[in-house]
């Protein structure tokens, strides 16, 4: 069973970073478009980045230019590097194929960013 596990979330002040890591059991990073996507509380899930098997990648309108999507093939492991955190970008981050697909949600890890 393929399971995906994100870490890396907590507590920061508007204006800083966190690293986000995505690690995965089985071998789904080596042929699978992998993308973050997070959930603020009452909103509706959305894709942040994406990245291809060939490390072509992809950012929302919001985060461009603040974030860093990257990936490990070897390791299966996917990160998503977060600066210029604002209050908006709270919300528990998941790591997912693109299209994501249902069994692989994780328990996501919750990013706050206080004013």
């Amino acid at each position: 069973q393929v399971q995906l596990v994100e870490f890396g979330g907590g507590l920061v002040q508007a204006g800083g970073s966190l690293k986000l890591s995505c690690a995965a059991s089985g071998s789904i990073f080596s042929s699978n478009v992998m993308g973050w996507y997070r959930q603020a509380l009452g909103k509706q899930r959305e894709l942040v980045a994406s990245i291809s098997t060939t490390g072509r990648t992809n950012y929302a309108d919001s985060v461009k230019g603040r974030f860093t999507i990257s990936r490990n093939n070897m390791k299966n492991m996917v990160y998503l590097q977060m600066n210029s955190l604002n209050p908006e970008d709270s919300a528990v981050y998941y790591c997912n194929t693109l299209p994501s697909k249902r069994d692989y949600w994780g328990q996501g890890t919750q990013v706050t960013v206080s004013s």
